[in-house]
């Protein structure tokens, strides 16, 4: 075992890393402005109060240039020459200024129209070459700088020096609500984290890497870490992870993170990240093509280690325990069969008839090894089963819980944040169907035809500790690549980060219960 433990938080204070500081070396270069505008019942265009404010300093160019203009809603037209300190004003559409809370939807319809038209205007910027870009605050300035900074996140880190593309600084726009733009700022940048994280190639985002990497990012926060070899795991009989992991010569890890801001005797929330920094299906090997996406395998982790760093930078007053499980799922002379039976740390047997099926099993052990904690609920994020791509498409995370209060709490988050979730059941005749077997207690598969993702949350609840509260956040249709359907303030092709901030969100509301909202 190591341990690594740096600082405390100070009660009350927020931790702001040095990239978020006001100085700024880098040589200047143009500056943009993101303004927003209404849809009308006549179908023209609203300048917000903000836009107006800036058409009044420039003699009404504004309002003379989009005379006529139909701006759909997702869309930013940009104008130039305006006035000297900006290269460049883009103009987005908010939809109507009506827009709210929509029940059927679960969404915050109006903080979402700002996360797009901050975000579609701000990309729109750094296509015209704008290094600098400023977005007004619109109606809510959390959601402005969520979309904006979303918006224009690239992944070049392999790319050579010469071609990357500055990533451009974002800043506040003629707005003094600077506490809920840094909210928004420390999301947005964790669930870029998030993406970074899913985006590395596999060779370089190894178990072991992906542990180097979680000291590096969360000890500087007061994150104390611990990482587990493989060793202390077969001498704590992780044995269903380690069977489920030798395929691959790369040893797997097993880290425990820990982050104390409540009170000493408070119960903490634990957090569950299935990391498998590659998923070829083992010897159930997946098509070759396309493969390369299976190093987003790891978006579970990705997004527990992200929304640490995030509550810490918060300073809430939670305690929460994140729990990584690292390793590889390789075909190769050591890799299980189909049919091989283990035994896991609570002592259930487990048949496996699918290899492929890798992440509920390596998820079985450490949902047993969580009850050492005492925890008030473990929340499991995982990338479990393609059964949801096929039938939602990409926009909702799949959420199987076992408390009707945490779903609400959830539910609620995932509008706020616009990063929805919908609930699955979790009936006794999923379970049956994982636990009907003579020979063995459980399989990882299942009897029947269909239910991947509810046979997933079925077999899971074998291993979670009694008198426990259990959340499954099943993320494989919504974890990877973003396809478009929806967030358009996310760049299509990359990895997505969901659902960072929705439980960001969540821990928030838990932690302070409704003290403080950023309404639209």
């Amino acid at each position: 075992m190591i341990r690594h433990k740096s600082f405390n938080a100070v009660a009350g204070a927020i931790f702001i890393p040095k990239r978020l500081a006001s100085f700024d070396c880098s040589p200047p270069g143009k500056k943009g402005l993101v303004l927003g505008a209404y849809e009308t019942c006549e179908g023209g265009l609203k300048l917000t109060e903000t836009a107006t404010k800036f058409d009044n300093c420039v003699c009404g160019k504004l309002t003379e240039l989009l005379k006529g203009s139909k701006i759909p809603r997702g869309k930013a037209q940009v104008f130039g020459g305006l006035n000297e300190d900006f290269s460049y004003v883009a103009v987005a559409c908010l939809g109507p200024e009506s827009a709210a809370f929509h029940p059927v939807e679960a969404l915050d319809q109006c903080k979402e129209y700002i996360r797009e038209a901050a975000g579609i205007g701000a990309r729109s910027l750094q296509d015209m070459g704008a290094t600098h870009i400023f977005v007004e605050g619109f109606t809510n300035t959390e959601a402005a700088a969520e979309g904006s900074l979303l918006s224009v996140w690239k992944y070049q880190d392999w790319r050579n020096k010469e071609d990357q593309e500055p990533a451009p600084k974002i800043e506040l726009y003629d707005n003094e609500d600077v506490q809920w733009w840094l909210k928004g700022t420390i999301g947005a940048e964790s669930q870029n984290m998030a993406r970074w994280i899913s985006e590395c190639p596999s060779n370089l985002m190894t178990p072991t890497l992906f542990c180097q990497m979680a000291i590096e990012y969360l000890c500087p926060c007061g994150v104390e870490v611990e990482l587990r070899d493989r060793e202390w795991m077969e001498a704590n009989h992780f044995n269903a992870f380690l069977t489920m992991a030798r395929g691959s010569c790369q040893p797997p890890g097993f880290a425990e993170l820990k982050y104390c801001g409540g009170k000493e005797n408070e119960r903490p929330v634990v957090l569950l990240g299935k990391g498998s920094t590659f998923d070829t299906g083992g010897l159930n090997l997946a098509p070759p093509k396309g493969m390369s996406i299976y190093r987003g395998d790891i978006a579970g982790a990705a997004c527990v280690v992200s929304v640490i760093k995030a509550i810490a930078r918060l300073n809430l007053p939670i305690n929460v325990i994140g729990v990584l499980a690292l390793y590889e799922n390789m075909p190769s002379g050591l890799a299980l069969k189909h049919g091989d039976v283990t035994m896991s740390r609570n002592g259930k047997t487990i048949r496996i008839e699918d290899p492929a099926n890798d992440g509920r099993v390596i998820c079985a052990d450490c949902l047993a090894y969580c009850a050492r904690y005492k925890p008030a609920f473990i929340m499991t994020v995982s990338t479990s089963s393609t059964g949801l791509s096929n039938s939602f498409g990409t926009p909702p995370n799949g959420l199987f819980t076992t408390s009707d209060v945490c779903w609400e709490e959830i539910n609620m988050a995932g509008a706020y944040t616009g990063d929805r979730v919908w609930r699955l059941p979790l009936w006794k005749c999923f379970r049956s169907r994982v636990t009907n077997y003579e020979g063995v207690d459980v399989v990882n598969t299942g009897l029947g035809r269909g239910g991947g993702p509810c046979l997933a949350a079925a077999f899971l609840m074998e291993f979670v500790p009694a008198q426990c509260d259990f959340v499954l956040m099943e993320v494989s249709a919504t974890g990877l690549l973003h396809r478009e359907a929806g967030m358009r303030y996310l760049r299509k092709g990359t990895m997505t980060g969901r659902p960072t901030r929705t439980i960001i969100q969540f821990l928030y509301q838990l932690a302070c219960p409704h003290t403080a909202k950023c309404d639209c």
